[in-house]
């Protein structure tokens, strides 16, 4: 089991900075940030630039992964983010792992335009492919419902061959297919949880009934991995990265709770965990001895 954490891209550098050198030093795999124009979970908070974080905890750091968590084809063109994907790749040295997902309404709705759920699911199901070409092509032309792009240029292409990894965000059966046709990962914050999980304190039942969820989702991947092929010919399963905090109140609450957690998702066949990293006060307050504690195990 590998474990990863999300880092909010709430602090100035000179506080961020070690935070990401920490996520290095605890030997953790993998280490993420929003990627939003705002957040409504801290809709007056500071909020920098996630593009511009990335790189430069790609300066500060050596082994850790790098990823998006996740971008959305809500505010971003395909090809723009091909070209920072290519470029925090290339700063990493070939650790960056771009995270993908349809996405919430509120940054779109920032830049003056709504999309209903059922075009944010149609955005995503042109953005995903398209950004395939334009990471693996030269003069890729495309003009589809939402993106054109003309003779759009590859080079210099990315560190990590033939692409960077897709990591699809997947919790309905399109999405899902299509985390199983592009993707290199699949994360899930469960089929009944919303962006910020289940809340605080939901009931045993609320929680057993996610646990129950994810079990079907998991499931019906392996059925859309096996349609497809995956893990023959060349074409290996997919890593399942799980969304911890989803689970109810945050994992890092506790070493009893993250135990649990932990457990039960690699009963379930996740290869990677994700969580945040602990804030002194909500969203996702915790502890950091029990992710020091955590990460010291996966390590032995």
């Amino acid at each position: 089991m590998r474990i990863g954490v999300v880092i909010l891209p709430e602090h100035p550098w000179r506080e961020a900075a070690p935070l990401w050198r920490a996520a290095e030093e605890l030997g953790l795999a993998h280490a993420w940030t929003y990627d939003h124009l705002v957040w409504g979970g801290l809709p007056d908070a500071p909020w920098h630039s996630t593009v511009a974080t990335l790189a430069a905890a790609a300066a500060v750091t050596e082994r850790v992964r790098l990823g998006t968590w996740v971008s959305s084809p809500n505010f971003r063109h395909p090809l723009l983010l091909a070209k920072d994907a290519v470029t925090i790749d290339d700063v990493s040295g070939g650790r960056f792992l771009l995270g993908l997902g349809a996405g919430g309404d509120r940054d779109s709705e920032i830049l003056g335009a709504r999309h209903t759920r059922a075009e944010r699911t149609r955005r995503l199901q042109e953005f995903v492919p398209l950004l395939d070409r334009l990471l693996t092509q030269e003069h890729v032309d495309h003009a589809g419902e939402f993106f054109t792009t003309v003779d759009a240029r590859g080079l210099p292409g990315c560190v990590q061959q033939p692409r960077v990894p897709f990591v699809v965000a997947a919790n309905g059966p399109r999405a899902m297919r299509l985390a199983a046709r592009y993707g290199e990962g699949w994360v899930t914050t469960g089929a009944a949880a919303g962006p910020a999980g289940l809340g605080d304190d939901p009931s045993g039942e609320v929680v057993e009934g996610w646990w129950a969820g994810l079990a079907q989702s998991a499931a019906r991947m392996d059925e859309h991995e096996d349609e497809l092929g995956r893990g023959t010919a060349g074409r290996p399963r997919l890593d399942r990265y799980l969304s911890l905090d989803s689970a109810g109140a945050p994992t890092l609450t506790g070493l009893g709770l993250a135990e649990e957690r932990l457990g039960r998702a690699e009963e379930l066949g996740f290869t990677d965990v994700v969580v945040h990293w602990p804030r002194p006060q909500p969203p996702y307050a915790g502890n950091l001895a029990v992710l020091e504690e955590l990460a010291a195990r996966v390590r032995t």
